[in-house]
């Protein structure tokens, strides 16, 4: 913004010290001189052509107006000087903070303030500034790696289609109906992964018309549309529990369940596997909990497993039902879109526990009742 300039913060508080200081000793100088008119017996002689002053108010007011004036003289001066001192090193921590705020301006976000000594004003504006220097640069490195992914991974299948197209001009004989089908997989991963990627970027942005969802009847919904997946592999999927009543948007709540029962029926036991679906209700909240057998996971590798393109180091991708990496973070995105929390835990024996938790949707008016007798 276009400011008009003004005053320097150190010139305001030079000039309110100095001020201040100045006034204070014009109260204590007044002070002394009513006391000293008040008290002084009078004389009733005066000089040649004096007032009609008593003698000696007429010597107290010529002695001491001098050395009255050359005490606020000396007060302003020392206020000023003292009050620009002061001033300034009252400020240099806000100079070390509007340093910084220019370097990260310009894109240097590694940069630290690391303001020491013991903790004030500026010092929690500067620990509250490094902070959201840390969390800003988190961010912006995240963002970078999911660029980088999402580049890599959609490259993949637009490479796959170039080689077998390069392949088919070179070797007429190949089998047209066998590269039409995998020129087919490759453009339906490649679809498959910009449709999840634009359903990531609808569920940062929390753009979406909300209506009242019961999560049980979306559990069961999503566990009938990934019955057929879950036979195939033999893993037996149970759904249970409560109506759980939330409010948000319809489809982003079925692409989190789906999502997540998806990611427990893929990432399971190669055979005799289970998993598990649950509704509850909690205090002001609604609870849905996927859990499954599998593989053991080490403590360290959840929190990674919400980020895009992120599988773990034992979650290896076995065929095309596995995605691309981004399951779990589409589920965490709408989880955050809908203000509510996600939980991973993994068991010792083996597998992944989910739970989200989410606003209860707040519950109709009841209708009121007639008054008994009314007909």
């Amino acid at each position: 913004m276009n400011r008009p300039r003004g005053l320097s913060a150190r010139l305001r508080l030079t000039l309110s010290y100095a001020g201040f200081l100045c006034l204070a000793g014009i109260l204590v100088l007044a002070t002394i001189w009513v006391s000293l008119l008040r008290h002084l017996p009078g004389v009733p002689t005066e000089p040649p052509g004096a007032t009609a002053l008593p003698l000696n108010r007429y010597f107290v007011l010529h002695a001491l107006a001098p050395a009255t004036a050359a005490t606020l003289a000396f007060l302003l001066g020392f206020g000023l000087l003292g009050g620009w001192v002061l001033a300034s090193r009252m400020l240099a921590p806000l100079t070390r903070i509007t340093q910084a705020a220019r370097t990260a301006g310009q894109g240097s976000l590694s940069h630290r303030i690391r303001m020491p000594g013991r903790q004030d004003e500026f010092r929690e504006l500067a620990d509250a500034f490094d902070a959201m220097l840390e969390k800003l640069q988190a961010h912006v490195a995240e963002q970078q790696r999911f660029a980088a992914n999402a580049s890599h991974e959609l490259r993949t299948p637009l490479a796959i289609s170039h080689a077998m197209l390069d392949v088919a001009r070179r070797d007429p004989s190949l089998d047209r109906d066998e590269l039409i089908e995998r020129l087919n997989t490759a453009n339906r991963r490649a679809i498959d992964l910009t449709e999840a990627l634009l359903l990531l970027s609808r569920g940062e942005r929390g753009h979406f018309t909300r209506e009242s969802v019961d999560l049980s009847l979306t559990a069961e919904e999503a566990a009938e549309a990934l019955l057929p997946l879950a036979e195939r592999r033999g893993v037996t999927l149970d759904v249970g529990g409560c109506p759980a009543r939330t409010s948000g948007s319809a489809e982003l709540l079925l692409r989190m369940v789906t999502n997540l029962v998806q990611n427990a029926i893929v990432h399971n036991l190669p055979g005799g596997g289970t998993v598990s679906v649950d509704t509850a209700t909690g205090d002001a909240c609604v609870v849905l909990r996927v859990s499954n057998t599998g593989r053991p996971l080490a403590p360290e590798t959840l929190p990674t497993l919400l980020e895009p393109f992120q599988r773990g180091s034992e979650r290896v991708r076995t065929d095309e039902h596995a995605g691309a990496g981004l399951g779990l973070a589409i589920v965490n995105s709408i989880v955050r879109a809908h203000h509510g929390t996600l939980e991973l835990v993994s068991s010792p024996a083996g597998g992944l526990m989910v739970t989200v938790r989410l606003p209860a949707a707040p519950r109709a008016p009841e209708p009121a009742r007639a008054p008994a007798g009314a007909g």
